[in-house]
């Protein structure tokens, strides 16, 4: 086996989808995989067995991370870097970089990498929106403001949580906001933000689940050139929102590390960028989220118990659409109408039979769901002036309004014959609302009008 054992690394090594990189102890590359090729669009025999500093044209001894763990054997871990190949395209990597050792003595150095190019456009492209964006006058033109008033719904919990939103905004002191995915975060943080004295400066938000954590902490905190390899002097998004609000989301998918300087952020009021050595007074409210119980994330190890004591000074807690069904009506209306507008519909009221499916299903994206599954339907429609089931998608049909059809058929049959039984249902609807137009009723079921011949035929429904 011992024979044999490079060859079979070597093997595996230029199959995984991480991208390897190993130079020998004088910086000479004895291993360049696949991915790393691709990674680089180099061909792998132009870095095989040639100095490293021969092929990157950009690098250097100090700022080649293979060459500096060379020097330093110290390690470096997830570790950001921006650099040119020899066709002058920018690469950006994350990468782990380690020296390797043989019987106690060095003999290179490895490193492995993932190639974040595109994302680090993308963040470029979202840093240039925000700075933008953190003007007062530039707010006005691109984002699109919540306020109390635009806050819909009548459930007692919900509005019990909205006032204590609302005294909320008369402060500075920190809200964290604790509700699923689809429930509203981002609304309340705004109106609590231009309920405030803040309200003429700048509100930024950051999705923190959205961005790699090396990128991250260039965005919130900005970064000083040469602080990293490629790394250019950029204010991040606590000085860009001085004076105003940063609403942080899902801050539960925020590394430890990160967690850490926040918490420093809350403790100190101060700043420091990435690869800088000084620190910068702010002013900020911080307004943070997470769509996990905060204290089973605490148990879980996603947030950080003394971060959670810092920010939770002004708990707010939004419930679930399927615990304030009672505002399942009235948000069906608001989004019905909104779209009437945005579409230039006609539809005045809902079907009874697809608002007792509402309130029947558990709307596991809450809000947005509702609102995505009425704008879909909304978009079905033509001339009729009431929503019903058969301009909803087959998708939505089987998710949703399946539900509710166990008070109308013979739930003690089996699972098979039930889902044959409420699909004929639907089909004999769609044909029904079409006049017995299939291929009209093909369109509105989402199918083929071949497709649909063939389920009358195997369910022998008769089109009138």
């Amino acid at each position: 086996m011992g024979v044999y054992t490079r060859e079979i690394i070597e093997t595996i090594l230029q199959y995984i989808d991480e991208g390897v990189h190993i130079v020998d102890h004088e910086g000479k590359t004895i291993l360049y995989n696949r991915a790393m090729a691709e990674l680089e669009g180099m061909d792998k025999t132009d870095v095989l067995n040639k100095n490293i500093l021969e092929v990157f044209p950009t690098l250097n001894k100090d700022n080649s991370t293979l060459l500096r763990v060379l020097t330093t054997e110290e390690k470096l871990v997830n570790h950001p870097q921006v650099y040119l190949n020899n066709h002058n395209k920018e690469i950006t990597t994350i990468s782990t970089t380690m020296p390797i050792y043989s019987k106690n003595k060095k003999i290179g150095s490895i490193e492995i990498a993932k190639n974040i190019t595109k994302i680090k456009q993308l963040s470029d492209q979202i840093m240039s929106l925000q700075m933008q964006l953190s003007k007062p006058e530039e707010q006005k033109i691109f984002r699109k403001k919540f306020t109390f008033p635009s806050i819909i719904g009548e459930n007692d919990n919900f509005r019990k949580a909205i006032e204590y939103a609302k005294k909320a905004a008369k402060f500075s002191s920190s809200v964290l906001i604790y509700g699923e995915t689809g429930t509203g975060k981002e609304l309340v943080a705004q109106s609590i933000h231009y309920e405030s004295f803040r309200a003429n400066k700048p509100f930024l938000a950051q999705n923190c689940a959205a961005i790699p954590e090396s990128l991250l902490e260039g965005i919130l905190f900005g970064t000083v050139k040469g602080g990293f390899t490629g790394a250019i002097d950029r204010p991040g998004l606590f000085e860009q929102s001085n004076g105003g609000t940063i609403f942080l989301d899902e801050i539960n998918s925020m590394g430890m590390q990160l967690q850490s300087k926040l918490l420093r952020v809350l403790q100190e009021g101060t700043i420091r960028r990435v690869g800088g050595m000084k620190d910068l007074s702010i002013d900020v409210r911080i307004i943070g989220s997470t769509n996990e119980e905060p204290y089973e994330a605490i148990e879980k190890g996603k947030i950080r118990k003394d971060l959670f004591y810092r920010l939770n000074v002004i708990p707010i807690n939004l419930p679930p659409l399927r615990e304030k069904k009672d505002d399942i009506k009235l948000l069906a209306k608001h989004f019905i109408n909104k779209y009437n507008n945005k579409l230039n519909k006609k539809v005045e009221e809902i079907e009874a039979s697809v608002l007792d499916a509402f309130e029947q299903y558990k709307w596991p994206g809450n809000i947005r769901e509702l609102e995505n599954a009425i704008e879909g339907a909304m978009n079905i429609v033509e001339y009729e002036t009431i929503l019903k089931k058969l301009h909803f998608s087959p998708q939505i049909n089987a998710k949703i309004f399946a539900f509710s059809y166990d008070k109308h058929y013979n739930m003690k049959q089996n699972l098979p014959d039930t889902l044959i039984e409420i699909e004929k249902n639907i089909i004999t609807e769609a044909l029904k609302s079409c006049n017995n137009n299939i291929s009209k009723a093909a369109f509105h079921l989402g199918i083929k009008r071949q497709t649909l011949q063939h389920k009358l035929k195997k369910l022998n429904i008769i089109a009138k």
